[in-house]
């Protein structure tokens, strides 16, 4: 009886990794046999066993639909607001960002979020590191420089598939739409992009990052009327950021470029080394 029931469970044991294949269940595919032996050796109760299989099935699917997440929002890696110099940035509230951040319920709302200052200040890292903490939650987010997405959307206008184009953009909770200032001042550009304003107003969130204030926003929008109906949709629901600081690539570059002057000789005045060369 022993022999046959051995026999039995060894014909089990080799059917459950073509089964767990089946059912797509990879990591207690990889971790059964080990849990097994545990819950053998250990005298666990069968609810025990099946609990802990499960459990690392769940930790490791969560932990692939993240990667999978993050990939898909085009984040830069390493700007996450734990790198951000919040000192820096005294305009800048780290208790306000990191409500942002717990999503609080602006997403949920469509509200939007601005960030101004000139180029070097951070404001590209700060509106990242709320995109990561944003996916950390369970958020789809898109990061991408605005002209990109300009062109992206302007080729799906010339395909008669703009509206599908911008169905697609509907999935992701937030866009981060980088350097809205360096969009050329066109008419075909501008368009598309305030229809992207105008789509997603009050339904789904928009972060902007831009060097230039709202009153210089007619170098981005040639029209007058849609300057002022893009800025007030994007400021209706919003929290506005002013980042108005000295550049912070600038100021990490000050103590190296004093270093070299300190080292470098310095060069005899003009006047003395001719007066030298004519003795």
């Amino acid at each position: 009886m022993k022999r046959a029931a051995a026999t039995i469970a060894a014909a089990e044991a080799a059917r459950l990794p073509i089964m767990l294949s089946e059912l797509r269940l990879p990591t207690i595919k990889r971790l059964w046999v080990d849990l097994a032996e545990q819950s053998n050796r250990e005298g666990w109760p069968a609810e025990r066993f099946l609990g802990a299989l499960l459990t690392h099935e769940m930790a490791e699917r969560e932990t692939r639909r993240l990667a999978r997440t993050r990939a898909e929002s085009q984040l830069p890696p390493g700007k996450g607001l734990s790198e951000f110099d919040f000192a820096a940035v005294a305009s800048v509230s780290k208790a306000r960002i990191m409500a942002l951040a717990e999503a609080d319920s602006w997403i949920a709302q469509g509200h939007n979020l601005l960030a101004f200052g000139p180029p070097g200040v951070g404001k590209t890292h700060l509106l990242a590191g709320v995109g990561h903490a944003l996916v950390d939650r369970g958020y789809k987010v898109l990061f991408t420089r605005t002209s990109d997405l300009v062109q992206r959307l302007q080729a799906a206008r010339r395909d008669l598939r703009l509206p599908a184009e911008l169905a697609k953009l509907d999935r992701f909770d937030l866009l981060i739409l980088d350097d809205l200032s360096y969009v050329r001042r066109d008419q075909a550009e501008t368009s598309v992009l305030f229809e992207l304003i105008a789509e997603r107003y009050e339904r789904k969130s928009i972060a902007i990052t831009a060097n230039a204030p709202f009153s210089a926003w007619d170098e981005v929008f040639p029209d007058k009327a849609m300057t002022l109906a893009a800025v007030d949709r994007l400021v209706h629901h919003a929290t506005i950021l002013e980042m108005n600081v000295d550049s912070y690539r600038r100021r990490a570059a000050l103590p190296a470029i004093r270093q070299r002057s300190a080292t470098q000789p310095s060069t005899p005045d003009r006047t003395a080394q001719d007066s030298v060369a004519s003795k």
